[in-house]
């Protein structure tokens, strides 16, 4: 016996049978699968024709992915069938990262469904989801809430099995270019011998009784059902060869194939055992040219890193833009990238950028005006050199102890051209040689200065007579407070090299998108024991100037020296705070400056007037004048 398509009836079939007589009678089933009718204990002599969804699942998901699709919508029959056919799905979802945007269980009892219809009415309109599977029977209370969505108006892809071809194309069904059904069918080979007699069939031997009964074929017309041919339209003499290549598919629908294959079973039962079934799945596609996308948050783009917050889908997620210095080239990425140290991330934050290395460089303009400003001060002091060298023999270079003046001059050239180490690209050489000429050449400087101050004092002692006093100021001992002195500095300078000499430093992260190379200290503690010793020289020598400051000024110096000391001093302070407060370059700028604002500081106290009365004062610079001053 053959019956079907709907499983309750053929349920009901088999039980009768099995209860109103003793044979055992062969029931075929040609509707979809179900569970409940494979229960061989209950329906021992019942065979389903369809196949097993096991895979219809995995289709779906293979076809959601093909579109690129995460966020679906599901209507099922709430009943056996769907409960299994929504574990399988979901299983195969949650391996994929895809997400429900909804799930309709429509009840299968009518007063049940009337009740909660518009509940899901809403739910589908108010959906974001451009797709929804349909699954379960079509003459359940599921095809009725389809046929009422379609009825309002709702357009969206509709996924569903091939059972439902009838509900959709018995109603032409033309929702836009943009929605449209795509229906899951069991692959079949083809049947032998039926494309022949379809092309072969003349309408014109057989009734239109028959005609009709061919209507179980099913044939699926590519084009409209207002452009399809039909057999009426038939000439006398014409087969249905040209109908089937212009508009016809020749496959069958899964019932009327699941009737070919009963008949064809029984037929040959007793030959050999055909019940054989396929799990590929063949996809029909309906008035769906443009696929529209389903997804629950748009694409994060390049530059952006998907963000979940708490009791968000896996599918539903916010864009954030990626951290500082990190990047993202793809779209949808769960962590941005960090760029290397060499590289930083662009304004978009989609690629990495090389770092631009910057050191402070001749071709500067800062660099330029420190070079600049070194090498006329150093000029200028060789000219002030010049100029005492021509004038040695006068009174008020000779008063004050010239040999220690040439000293200090030169020094002071020394200290103007060290800046010079400073800019540049940094290598070892110059790293370590900057810090020992600064070091060893203030010393030097500084302690020439001390010693201009002690020969002062010195030479106001010996106008009351002593033979101590002259042996002192005779015998130059203030020469050897800049020998003791330098080689104090030299020892400090020794052990910074041999603890932690200066090296070359790379500082990448300080100034965004650039690489910053430039001398590091080596040891901080060393280098500011070397500062430190240059501030205790100046506030020693601030202080005998200080103290020399009321002895009579005829030959006296000390005042010059006590406020060239008060600006050397002030300078350094302010360097400290200022120094650490910059980064970069500019923290090598700020000591260049120092360097050249206190060795211009000790130039202009002391020589510059003692120039001015050389070179426009020279009446001043007599010892005639002198005398009389003196006895005045």
């Amino acid at each position: 016996m053959l019956s079907g398509p709907n499983w309750a009836v053929s349920a009901i079939i088999a039980q009768a049978m099995g209860l109103l007589t003793s044979q055992k009678v062969l029931l075929l089933t040609y509707g979809p699968f179900h569970p409940i009718l494979s229960e061989s204990e209950q329906f021992p002599y019942l065979y389903q024709m369809a196949p097993k969804d096991t895979s219809l699942a995995l289709a779906m998901v293979s076809l959601i992915l093909h579109f690129n699709w995460n966020w679906v919508g599901l209507a099922i029959s709430d009943n056996d069938e769907g409960i299994q056919f929504l574990s399988y799905l979901r299983r195969e979802m949650e391996k994929s990262i895809l997400c429900f945007a909804f799930v309709n269980m429509i009840p299968v009892e009518l007063h049940l469904y009337i009740s909660r219809a518009e509940v899901y009415y809403k739910e589908i309109v108010t959906s974001s989801t451009n797709v929804v599977i349909i699954y379960g029977d079509t003459d359940s209370t599921l095809a009725v809430s389809f046929r009422m969505w379609e009825s309002q108006g709702i357009q969206r892809i509709w996924v569903t099995t091939s059972q439902w071809d009838a509900t959709t194309n018995k109603k032409d069904f033309t929702l836009g270019l943009q929605h449209g059904t795509i229906a899951f069918a069991h692959h079949h080979a083809e049947i032998s011998g039926f494309k022949t007699f379809v092309q072969t069939l003349n309408p014109v031997k057989y009734s239109n009784e028959y005609l009709a009964k061919l209507e179980w074929m099913k044939f699926n017309c590519e084009a409209s059902t207002s452009m399809c041919k039909t057999l009426k339209n038939c000439s006398s003499n014409a087969s249905l060869e040209a109908l089937m290549i212009e508009t016809v598919d020749m496959a069958f629908g899964d019932e009327s194939y699941g009737i070919y294959n009963a008949v064809y079973a029984v037929a040959h039962a007793f030959h050999e055992l055909l019940l054989q079934t396929m799990d590929n799945w063949k996809v029909h596609i309906f008035n769906c040219s443009k696929m529209l996308p389903s997804v629950c948050s748009s694409d994060c783009g390049p530059g952006f890193r998907k963000f979940w917050q708490e009791g968000m889908s896996d599918c539903c997620f916010d864009c954030n833009p990626c951290p500082e210095n990190e990047v993202s080239n793809e779209t949808n990425v769960d962590q941005c990238t960090s760029c290397p140290e060499e590289q930083y991330a662009n304004s978009e934050q989609n690629h990495c950028i090389d770092k631009v290395v910057i050191f402070l460089n001749y071709g500067d303009t800062l660099g330029m005006a420190l070079v600049l400003m070194a090498t006329c001060l150093s000029a200028f002091t060789f000219v002030i050199l010049g100029v005492f060298v021509i004038h040695q023999d006068t009174p008020i270079v000779k008063a004050n102890n010239r040999n220690l003046s040439y000293t200090l001059l030169i020094s002071l050239v020394v200290c103007f051209l060290c800046p010079l180490l400073y800019i540049g690209h940094p290598n070892s050489a110059s790293c370590i040689l900057h810090q020992i000429v600064f070091g060893v050449a203030f010393t030097v400087a500084v302690s020439t200065v001390l010693a201009k101050t002690v020969t002062v004092v010195l030479a106001f002692k010996i106008t009351n007579p002593g033979r101590r006093m002259r042996y002192y100021l005779v015998s130059g001992a203030p020469k050897y407070i800049i020998a003791s002195c330098t080689i104090i500095q030299t020892i400090l300078c020794a052990i910074w090299l041999g603890i932690s000499p200066p090296s070359i430093n790379t500082d990448a992260h300080s100034e965004h998108g650039h690489i910053i190379i430039m001398c590091d200290k080596g040891s901080v503690t060393a280098f500011y024991i070397v500062l430190g010793y240059h501030g205790t020289l100046a506030l020693g020598t601030f202080i005998v100037a200080f103290l020399a400051r009321n002895l009579p000024d005829t030959f006296n110096e000390a005042k010059l020296l006590t406020f060239s000391m008060l600006l050397f001093c002030t300078v350094w302070v302010a360097f400290l705070p200022v120094y650490h407060s910059t980064k970069g370059k500019f923290m090598v700028a700020v000591e260049v400056f120092s360097i050249l604002a206190s060795s211009a500081g000790l130039l202009g106290c002391i020589f510059i007037p003692k120039c001015y009365i050389i070179l426009i004062r020279p009446e001043r610079n007599s010892l005639k004048t002198l005398k009389e001053k003196a006895s005045s």
